[in-house]
């Protein structure tokens, strides 16, 4: 997971831009598709059977997790955390 979280953060990063030019789709979404694709190759490459009807449902559910990740990961590098002062909380 951590891999297709980068590797999606990545892509939507550098493509994001591109993307908005053409079709006017919210980030969120763009992040769930491409890490759809992404890890939908990762387990066709691994051998999965695509005629499975399971791998595309597991996928789709596993997409948003990956997407989810991948936006914390926009929000670290963006606003990375402070480190805590002695005596606080």
């Amino acid at each position: 997971m951590g891999g297709a979280s980068l590797l999606t953060f990545f892509i939507v990063q550098y493509t994001k831009i591109t993307v908005e030019r053409w079709l006017r789709l919210p980030t969120d979404i763009f992040a769930c598709m491409v890490a759809y694709v992404v890890l939908l190759a990762s387990q066709l490459a691994a051998g999965a059977d695509g005629s499975d009807w399971r791998l595309y449902g597991i996928t789709f559910a596993n997409a948003f997790l990956v997407a989810a990740a991948a936006g914390h990961l926009q929000a670290k590098s963006i606003h990375p955390p402070t480190p805590k002062k002695k005596g606080d909380l």
